[in-house]
């Protein structure tokens, strides 16, 4: 066997480790409280796992809700939907594939979403000068964490939004979004889109030989972000869903190693939907914890939380794929921009061959290996 089969056997065993099916199935006893009562909702989705050019996205989103069982599309149907046909007065919160399409309505629809949700995090509503800001909001406070700005492109980010949406317009449905929230006692605790770009996940790729693997490492931050923050509060529960990727079912062993302190409690795992319960005892320094969390197929019809984080993470991969094809644009102004996908990012590649041997970028930082 070659050192690279090999290394490839050992991933896929390691995968397999953490992915495989759990022998052991709980009746838990003592699942976090019922549906009533306050509690936090979050969810995780990404945008870009299949191109091969730029970030890839993940987006988080977490609620403070009155009743676990409140349904925000319901509760704020004044001003949210998710059906396209109504993102004339309303923000359309949906899977980002409907909400967004390659054409001056789609982009729009999918700005207005992101800005209008995300004007509001501090209270009153402020728009983000340019992309370069709206990052700073969205990403980690701290600088050296925020990855996009070190990107070879990052002073394309400079441009200024909105790019597609009516200023005065969005502030006004803004206002409307902000007044329904706090009429049905619901809070935008949390609104977040983390960004891996090409460098990282090759770097990613390399250590793990594994797609999966990679793009759960992402969501995994992502999950302890949420346990840090919203998981020790027994008066509020949190509920985690993620819009699950391919056809996995069984994820307790990489929950365990994720959450080493925790025990962790399987609800349920079939076809559609995965579910367990992460529980951490106090100690003298941290109360108990616990979350609940849904592994879930097509989680943004389901998830008002996940169907936002979508969104999310669907902006920041556009803005960061305008700021890529603007700098490319400088060195040709032929080339034509492109959205990173396979079939169009080696046409991409074809075209920007004089640019990219001006530019002298190493194929590691552009073009990801898997």
């Amino acid at each position: 066997m070659s050192a690279r089969a090999s290394r490839r056997s050992r991933a896929h065993d390691a995968t397999q480790a953490l992915f495989g099916a759990t022998e052991l199935v709980d009746a838990p006893a003592s699942l976090p409280a019922g549906p009533g009562g306050p509690a936090i909702v979050a969810g995780i989705d990404e945008a870009g796992l299949g191109p091969m050019l730029g970030p890839l996205t993940l987006g988080v989103c977490a609620l403070r809700v009155p009743e676990r069982a409140l349904d925000p599309w319901k509760a704020l149907a004044d001003v949210v939907s998710a059906s396209i046909e109504d993102d004339a007065d309303r923000f359309v919160v949906a899977d980002s594939k409907v909400v967004f399409t390659r054409n001056p309505r789609g982009a729009r629809r999918l700005e207005r979403t992101v800005l209008g949700f995300s004007a509001l995090r501090g209270g009153a509503f402020a728009l983000p000068k340019d992309a370069r800001a709206l990052l700073r909001r969205l990403q980690r406070s701290d600088p050296e964490k925020r990855a996009l700005e070190d990107e070879f492109w990052a002073a394309e980010l400079d441009t200024v939004l909105p790019k597609h949406a009516e200023p005065g317009a969005l502030a006004i449905d803004a206002a409307r979004l902000a007044d329904a929230l706090r009429a049905h006692a619901i809070e935008l605790v949390e609104l977040r889109a983390e960004a891996v770009p090409v460098r990282a996940l090759n770097a990613s790729f390399a250590e793990t030989d594994n797609k999966s693997r990679t793009h759960w490492l992402a969501t995994r931050a992502l999950l302890l972000h949420l346990w840090e923050r919203f998981g020790n509060d027994p008066a509020l529960p949190l509920d985690v869903v993620v819009d699950r990727q391919g056809g996995r079912m069984h994820y307790r062993a990489a929950l365990a190693e994720a959450f080493p302190r925790a025990r962790v409690l399987l609800v349920r795992e079939t076809a559609p939907l995965s579910e367990y319960v992460v529980e951490e005892p106090a100690t003298a320094r941290m109360p108990a914890r616990a979350m609940r969390l849904a592994f879930r197929e097509k989680a943004e019809h389901a998830s008002f939380p996940v169907a936002l984080a979508s969104c999310c993470a669907k902006y920041v991969r556009e803005l960061a794929m305008d700021a890529f094809n603007a700098w490319f644009v400088k060195l040709d102004p032929a080339l034509q921009p492109t959205a990173g996908y396979v079939e169009d990012g080696r046409r991409w590649l074809a075209d920007a061959r004089g640019a990219l041997e001006r530019a002298a970028i190493p194929r590691a930082d552009l073009v990801r290996s898997r």
